[in-house]
């Protein structure tokens, strides 16, 4: 029986967590994409598992203790990434974790010949799991990395279907995509947090933290609620409106261009696997059903049948987040005044930019501690800008 160097042992626990991780991340992504993405990546994630148990084997053959999987658990931080953030930026940055994988795990040798070669193969899935990722991202359907995705699978899509959906689509620039109230929520609360905190910084430098702070980071606290409650209501329903826009757009589409938007939903179908002829066929009998029609193709151009744009649960989200962040510089000088209040207010602020910074990263994907120091930073400057204005200031 073989025995693993330092170097294989290392190699090979560190995959084995990787392809934990990687299959529990695809699943949670699976949750909250249409079914034909969300078949893909749980191809992928059972493709993962299977990793996992070749690795468990050349393990056990080179006498490695192999840990329960259950003690690998996805960090609290990257499990609500996977729930809250883009999905768009979520496959960018499972693309290029796989890319991270590929070269920092599977191309170096680790001096043993069998468990290089079983890297090697793992390598393949692992690229192919990164390009299709890239075609899922790019609004394909995962097609470039189906074949070594699983080979049990539906067949691979019909070659040039893509690129030729990609020219029909090309024309069509009136497509357009939106976002989601949460991250709405959290920038709400980081505007309302900084205005306020410049408000109160400038206002106490000016009037070393008089009463008059309270009145005027009251009133800025209002303003900033009220602005991004007004601003995030009409902004969701224009989202609304050009959801609706689109699809009637769509609709003239199949009655001006009937021959092209045929030929759309047949490539669509051609991506999912149907050979052409019979895609043209469904295409043609589709084409007879002109609302049906239309709905399969907004539901594939779109993701959607139509828009779930809520303009009152964005303009409560908005508004309230705002006005928590905001009121956060003010309540010292609810309870004192003077510098005692200047004091309490520049630390419960930066406490809460670093808070809210972290909370950012759930949208932008960043470390967490970054994203809060870096949001620190700017609450140390904004604060410390507007106060040196303030007592520049005449009062």
């Amino acid at each position: 029986m073989n025995e693993a160097t330092e170097d294989v042992r290392a190699r090979l626990l560190k995959a084995w967590e990787g392809e934990i991780v990687a299959g529990a991340v695809y699943e949670l992504i699976a949750r909250r994409l249409a079914d034909r993405e969300a078949e893909i990546l749980r191809r992928m994630s059972e493709a993962e598992s299977g990793h996992r148990r070749r690795l468990e084997q050349r393990m056990q053959e080179l006498q490695i203790p192999v840990p329960d999987a259950a003690s690998v658990r996805l960090p609290l931080w990257l499990r609500l990434q996977a729930r809250i953030a883009p999905v768009d930026r979520l496959l960018a940055a499972r693309e290029a974790a796989e890319d991270d994988e590929v070269d920092d795990l599977y191309k170096r040798s680790t001096g043993d010949a069998d468990t290089d070669r079983l890297l090697r193969e793992i390598r393949k899935d692992e690229r192919s799991h990164s390009l299709a990722l890239e075609d899922i991202r790019d609004g394909g359907t995962g097609s470039r990395g189906r074949g070594s995705v699983a080979d049990d699978g539906p067949p691979i899509a019909v070659p040039g279907a893509r690129a030729r959906l990609d020219m029909i689509l090309g024309r069509e620039k009136w497509h357009r995509t939106g976002g989601g109230w949460i991250s709405g929520a959290i920038y709400g609360a980081n505007d309302g947090l900084a205005a306020v905190f410049g408000i109160v910084a400038g206002v106490s430098g000016a009037t070393g933290g008089s009463s008059s702070v309270l009145t005027a980071g009251l009133a800025g606290a209002i303003a900033s609620a009220l602005s991004m409650a007004t601003g995030a209501f009409l902004a969701e329903r224009s989202e609304a409106e050009v959801a609706a826009a689109n699809i009637e757009r769509e609709r003239q589409e199949i009655v001006e261009h009937p021959e092209e938007e045929k030929e759309e939903l047949s490539l669509f179908y051609q991506l999912k696997g149907i050979d052409e002829q019979t895609a043209d066929e469904l295409a043609e009998r589709m084409a007879r059903h002109p609302d049906a029609m239309l709905q399969v193709l907004v539901a594939e151009e779109f993701g959607t049948r139509g828009t779930d744009s809520n303009p009152a649960q964005a303009s409560l989200a908005a508004g309230v987040s705002t006005a928590l962040g905001a009121i956060v510089p003010v309540i010292p000088f609810m309870i004192t005044t003077g510098t005692a209040a200047i004091v309490a207010a520049a630390v419960v602020s930066l406490i809460a930019h670093f808070l809210v910074g972290a909370a950012k990263s759930l949208v932008t994907l960043r470390t967490w501690w970054a994203a809060g120091l870096e949001m620190t930073l700017a609450g140390v400057v904004v604060g410390g800008a507007t106060y040196l204005v303030g007592l520049a200031l005449p009062t």
